[in-house]
Parts: structure tokens; C-alpha cells; sequence
């Protein structure tokens, strides 16, 4: 789901649901959890949501608190992906 909203934050949830193959509910549910962690900050652009991503937010596991969201991310996306993220994640409105 953080990959989807990556690459496009302006995606959907509908969308979300369907390229990760689960129910646009359970997406739902799991957005608002990321929001309710503040991984991710819910804004709004028009009529729709749109989301920016904390990547310098650690890891909630215990075992994994020393990496950051984005190093997590960092290794899915390509530089030019990680690159907009980034300046989409200190662009704040």
C-alpha cells in the first residue's frame, strides 16, 4: 500500500484496493491506521484525499526500530521515486 501511495498519492483507495488485491474496506481500514501512526498524513487536494509519506518515521516492530519507513521504501522504489517522495514529504500545505 506505501508503494502504491508512493509512486502516486493521489491514488484512489479504490484503486489502492485493486492493485494490491484486497477489499477497498480492509484498505481502509489499514489507511487509517498508517494515518492513526502518522506514517502517513491524509490532505486534501479538491474533492480528494491525497497522501504524504513520513520517511523519516522509524519501524513500529521493536526489532526493526533502528530503520526508517523510507530506507524500508528505499529499497522497493527506484532514485527517481525516492527522490519525489521525498520533496513531497517536505512540501507541507
Amino acid at each position: 500500500m506505501l508503494l502504491c501511495l508512493a509512486r502516486n498519492p493521489g491514488m484512489v483507495l479504490r484503486e489502492v484496493a485493486l492493485k494490491v488485491g484486497i477489499t477497498e474496506r480492509a484498505t481502509q481500514k489499514i489507511i487509517k491506521d498508517l494515518v492513526d501512526s502518522q506514517v502517513l498524513e491524509r490532505y486534501r487536494v479538491g474533492r480528494c484525499n491525497s497522501y504524504r509519506i513520513n520517511l523519516d518515521l522509524p519501524l513500529r516492530h521493536p526489532l526493526e526500530q533502528q530503520h526508517t519507513v523510507g530506507q524500508l521504501l528505499s529499497m522497493m522504489l527506484s532514485a527517481e521515486e525516492m527522490g519525489r517522495a521525498r520533496s513531497r514529504g517536505k512540501a507541507k500545505t
